[in-house]
């Protein structure tokens, strides 16, 4: 991606960025605790985001989930232990050596992740709507650009 030389921006307008990011991020995971409160499993945010994640990339190792979501290797452990535990994932054995493969939604894991997903895609496809068909691709740019690394690997669909 080439940056773009004649684009300045003062430090007022980077903070504005980072504030609506801040807030963005925000209206979001009030959403997601909105949607698990109403389906009164224990379940919490990284459980719903490894879900997500697992849907968008199946076969989703801890580590992977580590490095995509930050968090340690023994808290994406854990977290992927509790979505098994719940049947809401699972790790199946591998054919060859029997050593376990990457998570996988169940369907009850897909369903739940589907119900909240759908919330959320409601409030994207609004925030799409009103910045116009024009700043979809720059939103996209802006925050794949912020990202960075972690979407290495990111599959499309």
């Amino acid at each position: 991606m080439n940056a773009d030389p004649r684009l300045i921006l003062r430090e007022d307008e980077l903070d504005l960025g980072l504030e609506l990011i801040l807030l963005a991020e925000t209206a979001i995971w009030l959403e997601v605790d909105a949607a698990l409160a109403a389906e009164s499993d224990g379940l919490n945010r990284s459980h719903w985001r490894a879900l997500f994640l697992i849907r968008r990339r199946p076969g989703l190792g801890v580590l992977d989930l580590a490095a995509l979501t930050g968090l340690s290797k023994q808290s994406a452990s854990k977290t992927l232990g509790e979505l098994e535990h719940a049947g809401l994932a699972d790790k199946p054995r591998g054919d060859l050596d029997g050593r376990r493969k990457g998570a996988v939604l169940t369907l009850a894991g897909e369903t739940l992740e589907a119900r909240i997903a759908e919330r959320l895609r409601a409030r994207i496809a609004g925030a799409y709507r009103a910045g116009g068909a024009e700043a979809v691709l720059g939103a996209r740019k802006v925050l794949a650009a912020v990202a960075g690394p972690r979407l290495t690997g990111r599959r499309e669909g």
